[in-house]
């Protein structure tokens, strides 16, 4: 990529992942307010610098009763009133849509600075209402009909297809979640950080981890969350203004180096069916780790630090594992036993806590994570930072991984 071509993050913000806005009194434009003056001041730069707005947001209709959420920016900033602003819909993949939607604008030089904002009001409802808004990213009336818990039923089918094709490692998925939580417990934003755990909530204990759909147990199971993340991403005339205005070097400031997206039939027997003689369950997730590696001049994984990975449920971070190419296919316990995904392994996955231990609030967790990577490259870390990281990847999926980005960010 020519220097001239790159897209660069100036930082950003996040809302406390622990937090529920309703019983504050408090709602969706409130977080969006909060999340976009937060980052603001942070990052140092004026209202009226920021050209185009984009929004990733799952379901605010069913939750908040709101949509066309891109007309907030000019209540918040009256300077705003009339930029070109648009929102963004992948289900759990909805904020780095509207991230690489913010990145096209730049790369088609339409505009020199993006805020890009992801949000979701998630916890003003009951979860099993919760939980029934959240299956809209299935095929309605066609799948998870036979269970009480839409996404905890998808995401078992996945674990019992692990089985079937290699054998499944259930107490793994355990070691996923014992790291996730404990990861979280440092990160002052996690919805988790609090939370007091033992042993017993690590086992097949059914009074401390009772099961909740299949084989998959409650601490398998990412978080309702509330939340919102906000970056800012720039072209190069704007990162060197930015800089000088610093006293800091460009080259100081991360970039996204390279980025992959690709999607599959929504049904997940189609996905199984298409993949069936294939070495991964999920072949075009795969596609995308080698897009964004190609698109990085990248020859293997091996250039990257760490990653921010899709947690919404322990299997779906096992599935990430071999389908980034960290093991063989289907061996993913391996690197989880070898403690090779710890902060202090040779591939750190959610130092952050992920999806499970900070938090998923659904439409914000693309911008989160590539928030945590801006952090992680840059030392800003603070008790999550994990050592020696120039370059760091996330890997966003929405529905049953019919919909999959990543973002490779670095120095």
């Amino acid at each position: 990529m020519q220097q001239q071509d790159r897209v660069y993050i100036l930082g950003g913000a996040q809302t406390d992942f622990s937090r529920n806005w309703a019983r504050e009194n408090l709602g969706l434009y409130d977080m969006f307010q909060e999340v976009l003056t937060e980052a603001v001041n942070t990052v140092g730069i004026e209202p009226e610098q920021i050209e185009v707005g984009h929004v990733g947001n799952f379901v605010g209709e069913l939750f908040a009763n709101q949509g066309l959420i891109g007309g907030f920016f000019g209540h918040v900033y009256p300077e705003l009133n009339n930029i070109p602003t648009s929102r963004h819909e992948a289900a759990c993949a909805s904020g780095s849509m509207a991230a690489l939607a913010a990145m096209t604008d730049i790369n088609a030089g339409n505009y020199g600075l993006a805020c890009v904002i992801g949000l979701e009001l998630m916890r003003n409802v009951p979860g099993q209402t919760g939980a029934e808004y959240l299956g809209a990213a299935t095929w309605y009336g066609r799948e998870a009909q036979e269970c009480t818990y839409p996404w905890p039923h998808m995401f078992d089918q996945l674990a019992i297809e692990y089985d079937r094709r290699y054998g499944m490692n259930y107490d793994s998925l355990k070691t996923i979640a014992k790291i996730n939580y404990d990861n979280a417990s440092v990160n002052p934003f996690a919805q988790s950080k609090n939370w007091k755990f033992n042993e017993k909530n690590y086992t097949n204990n059914n009074e401390y981890n009772p099961v909740i759909e299949g084989k998959i147990r409650k601490m398998d199971c990412g978080q309702i969350t509330d939340g919102a993340a906000c970056i800012f991403l720039a072209n190069k005339k704007i990162a060197t203004a930015y800089a000088k205005k610093k006293g800091i070097s460009i080259n100081d400031i991360p970039y996204i180096k390279g980025w992959g997206h690709r999607s599959a039939p929504l049904l997940f027997t189609e996905k199984l069916r298409i993949s069936k003689e294939q070495p991964l369950i999920f072949p075009h997730a795969n596609q995308m780790v080698n897009d964004a590696l190609n698109r990085a001049n990248m020859k293997s994984i091996s250039e990257i630090d760490g990653l921010e990975t899709h947690d919404c449920f322990t299997v779906t971070e096992y599935m990430a594992i071999d389908h980034w190419g960290l093991t063989p296919p289907g061996k993913s316990w391996q690197a989880i036993e070898e403690g090779r995904i710890t902060k202090g392994g040779d591939f750190p996955i959610n130092p952050s806590g992920g999806l499970i231990g900070l938090g998923h609030p659904v439409g914000a967790t693309g911008i989160r994570m590539m928030l945590d990577c801006f952090k992680q490259v840059t030392g800003q870390a603070g008790s999550c930072q994990i050592n020696n990281i120039t370059n760091m990847a996330t890997f966003n999926v929405g529905g049953s991984a019919t919909t999959c980005a990543s973002f490779i960010i670095g120095l």
